[in-house]
């Protein structure tokens, strides 16, 4: 087993646009660690030279972690302190986590996460919907078990939370309508915290019809309506 008082591994959440969300803590942790693991160097370089971060970079993304997770743990255990960011948010949801975690808790080595980020709770929260009960679906499978999925949850009484790239935005808001119903509520957010943020609320058949109309970028939140009883 890890020395507890040598070996940690910390889930550190980044801000999902506004660099300024970061916590203290979480700068106080990425000061601290001897390493850290990002989902792309690039991307957080930005963040940690805002806040003259210096601690070693690496690469762990979701092409490789399979393959780094064993020398990763190897490194944990001879007593290196790590963090884990993703480009935004907080680690694991809808990014490289949960692997390195399981492993980590195996090797019997002390694993923190620290609270901060994460994109589907201010469009939860921004959405008019219940949100004392909710399910968070992230990304659905590109193809296959898609359908599957969306066929499930039509009878979801409970708020649904998903994500989606731009390109694929059409493509969901359509299928949602095909298995919701054109008369839905829902509510789209996009480019949250950051300076063209914007959510719009309304009927599925509505906002569809809108959004076919724009060129569509950013990243999106859709919250879905559960079924009324």
């Amino acid at each position: 087993m890890a020395d507890q008082n040598l070996s940690q591994l910390y889930l550190v959440p980044t801000p999902i646009g506004n660099l300024g969300d970061i916590t203290f803590r979480a700068v106080e942790v990425l000061n601290n660690v001897d390493l850290i693991l990002a989902e792309d160097t690039r991307t957080s370089g930005i963040l940690l030279k805002k806040y003259e971060i210096k601690a070693k970079l690496k690469s762990f993304h979701v092409h490789n972690e399979h393959k780094a997770i064993e020398g990763i743990i190897e490194q944990l255990n001879q007593g290196v302190r790590m963090a884990l960011i993703s480009d935004a948010g907080t680690p694991g949801i809808s990014d490289p986590g949960y692997l390195l975690v399981r492993e980590a808790l195996a090797a019997g080595i002390k694993v923190e996460v620290l609270p901060g980020a994460t994109a589907f709770v201010p469009a939860l929260v921004k959405s008019g919907f219940p949100t004392d009960r909710f399910v968070f679906e992230g990304f659905l499978p590109h193809k296959k078990g898609r359908q599957t999925r969306l066929i499930a949850l039509t009878e979801e009484t409970r708020t649904i939370i998903f994500y989606e790239s731009p390109h694929r935005l059409l493509k969901l808001l359509e299928q949602v309508e095909k298995y919701f119903g054109s008369d839905r509520q829902v509510s789209v957010s996009r480019e949250l915290t950051k300076l063209h943020e914007e959510t719009i609320n309304g009927t599925i058949k509505d906002v569809a019809s809108l959004f076919a109309q724009r060129t569509i970028k950013g990243e999106f939140v859709l919250v879905v309506e559960g079924k009324r009883l």
